[in-house]
């Protein structure tokens, strides 16, 4: 298979490009030159904001395209018409953010979509932006060759939003650590390399149309997952367990401040942690357990020297540690670790 990349240096495009060459595939992988591609693979440089930008991609056939843009959908309108005559199939990772706000507990990819995108708007908002690309991509692809990965949240190693590697440094460092309940709170993401696995997978078994791409709702726990944590670093890190009104009230904010997290039963919680993934499945998606993906990141960020990448388009996340010792201090009563949790 001959596999072109749109970017291909970091994070999902990185982990495509790697399980691609992996399974002996041609793969080039087009970018700015900013970081270096996998080794292996052929690289074209170019900056696909720019007048020219695509002149690189001027010549040469593949049977499919993966692209991750997040930004102006014109981006990928450009790419798409100019590659539709010489590319088989076209996909590209999307988000379960393009689903009108809020989505419902267990919403499959029939459900309603968000207004006002365009794949010939500038900049917007991510949602729009996403589905406008989206909209790029069946514009010049048609619906028979376009692949939307609508993915959730996406964790492993070369994450370059900090979610993952927030929480691993934070239990490394120890300490009593606020731990968002409830204990149980079920959890529902992707692993980077099995998203690439099932998105190569796609392209192989000829595969359309669009799919939510994460784990199935509850494939761990947020103790399950800061277990792992404590496990790969070895933190001796001592989880509070704190309820989520407490969070709250304290002005904290979920999902940025911490990370992953969100209140059971909010919208964002529905949104984020219960999308049906039952088509995925059926075509081929598997999951690794949730430690795999933690060691193979604290494996990855040690590599580094500690600190993960970070992209210059998204916030900070993670709660700085004078908040979270105000915090734990006004909920001395709060259930402790290896007492029985009752949040609810």
């Amino acid at each position: 298979m001959r596999l072109l990349v749109l970017g291909g240096t970091e994070f999902v495009g990185r982990a495509v490009v790697e399980a691609a060459l992996g399974r002996g595939w041609e793969v080039t992988v087009f970018h700015r030159g900013r970081h270096a591609a996998p080794p292996g693979a052929r690289s074209l440089h170019g900056d696909r904001t720019a007048s020219d930008g695509l002149a690189a991609l001027a010549d040469g056939t593949w049977d499919a395209v993966v692209d991750t843009w997040s930004a102006a959908p014109g981006a990928v309108r450009d790419a798409a018409r100019l590659l539709r005559g010489r590319v088989g199939r076209y996909v590209y990772v999307s988000s379960c953010s393009v689903y009108a706000w809020a989505p419902p507990a267990g919403y499959t990819e029939d459900a309603p979509l968000v207004d006002g995108a365009s794949a010939d708007a500038g900049q917007t908002d991510y949602a729009r932006d996403k589905r406008g690309a989206e909209l790029a991509v069946l514009d010049a692809f048609g619906a028979d060759r376009s692949v939307l990965v609508r993915a959730g949240l996406i964790l492993g190693p070369y994450e370059n939003i900090g979610r993952l590697p927030w929480w691993l440094n934070r239990v490394a460092r120890g300490g009593p650590l606020l731990a968002p309940g409830p204990r149980d709170l079920p959890l529902q993401y992707v692993d980077v390399r099995d998203l690439a696995d099932w998105t190569l997978g796609a392209v192989e078994q000829q595969l359309s149309g669009p799919y939510n791409l994460v784990s199935p709702p509850g494939h761990t726990t947020m103790g399950d997952l800061l277990d792992a944590c404590a496990t790969a670093t070895g933190g001796a890190a001592e989880p509070r367990w704190t309820a989520p009104e407490t969070i709250l009230a304290a002005g904290i904010e979920p999902w940025g401040q911490l990370p992953v997290w969100t209140p059971p039963g909010s919208d964002l919680h529905d949104a984020l942690h219960s999308a049906d993934v039952s088509r995925a499945l059926a075509t081929g998606l598997s999951c690794r357990p949730v430690g795999a993906t933690v060691a193979d990141t604290w494996t990855w960020l040690q590599g580094i020297g500690g600190t993960a990448p970070r992209r210059p388009d998204r916030p900070p996340v993670g709660l700085d540690p004078e908040t979270e010792a105000k915090v734990l201090a006004a909920d001395r009563s709060g259930p402790r670790e290896g007492v029985p949790d009752t949040t609810p």
